[in-house]
């Protein structure tokens, strides 16, 4: 596919979509930002915004659209704990009218739709790694259900209008990702340990700590997005992204509190309802189809977030 084509990023001034914006401006690529700011921010996109192959158009992705264009994107819905607690609904909204709509676009124009899900449709696995064909273990009716169950409808969505119209759609499950334009206190653990350990708080660790995670940086991500898009063999497709190198949460506190130089203590605090007590992605489907596999190793990963925070960085 050539650099001429036209994207659109729904969801495009959030903390990945913004990423996904600049690289697909460097590769030539003319974009449209479609982002109703609840959870972007403006600051993500301003470098973009002295392109002139880039467009932002203030909207939001449930009410009705029409761009032309050749590639989409979705991106768009609350995707940390602390945005979708709060914004229940509207996560919902989201991954299901926002879906079809992106859907209805792609279908109308011949485009092929990217759509980012998540490793929450695994739930609580009972599985490790998580591999592509298991069908996960989820609480339709948890606090997180509105996130989790979101984007399981959005999946099903894509495969219904690649059946029923031959749109083209590939579903890739993003896993914990980290990078420059995270904001403080999101939700998230490395943006919370982050800004705990830089301004001397305490950390705060959910049960033991002995629960795991699997961190990918940014820039790993959106590039495994892109080549998701431009891979003809990725048609269809549901591919895991994320790095598979599993870490319990205390030695990832651990490991912040040391490369910041702070004295934090530990604050323990109940497990919540319904989190994940392992998340490990199998990614050879992504290598086998995608040749991708993440480079940016964790410590060169996390010295990118303290730079981020300790220069002020807000994100979104």
């Amino acid at each position: 596919m050539s650099g001429s084509k036209r994207v659109l990023v729904t969801g495009g001034a959030g903390f990945i979509g913004s990423h996904l914006c600049d690289a697909l401006l460097e590769r030539g690529f003319a974009v449209t930002c479609l982002d109703n700011m609840s959870t972007g921010d403006e600051a993500n996109i301003a470098s973009a915004q002295a392109n002139r192959a880039f467009e932002v158009q203030r909207g939001d992705v449930c009410d009705p659209f029409d761009f032309d264009v050749d590639l989409v994107f979705h991106l768009a819905s609350p995707a940390s704990p602390v945005d979708y607690y709060g914004m229940r609904v509207e996560t919902m909204h989201a991954n299901s009218l926002g879906t079809l709509n992106c859907l209805e676009l792609a279908r109308r124009k011949g485009a092929r739709l990217v759509m980012a899900s998540t490793s929450e449709v695994y739930g609580d696995p009972q599985v490790s790694p998580q591999k592509e064909e298991y069908f996960g273990y989820v609480n339709p009716v948890g606090p997180r259900s509105c996130y989790d169950e979101g984007k399981r409808f959005a999946e099903a969505a894509c495969k219904a209008y690649e059946s029923e119209y031959g749109t083209e759609v590939v579903i890739v499950r993003i896993f914990n990702t980290y990078g420059s334009r995270m904001r403080s206190r999101d939700g998230r653990v490395i943006p919370n340990f982050v800004s705990q350990a830089l301004s001397g708080e305490a950390l705060t660790i959910y049960g033991e700590g002995d629960q795991t995670r699997s961190f990918c940086h940014v820039s790993d991500m959106v590039r495994g997005l892109i080549l998701a898009m431009l891979t003809p063999g990725a048609r269809g497709e549901v591919i895991n992204l994320g790095n598979p190198n599993e870490m319990r949460i205390i030695d990832l506190a651990s490991r912040v509190r040391q490369k910041v130089g702070s004295g934090s203590e530990f604050d323990f605090r109940p497990l919540p309802v319904d989190d994940p007590l392992r998340r490990k992605p199998d990614i050879t489907r992504a290598m086998d189809i995608l040749a991708w596999a993440p480079e940016i190793e964790l410590e060169d990963g996390l010295d990118d977030v303290i730079a981020w925070f300790r220069e002020g960085g807000r994100g979104g």
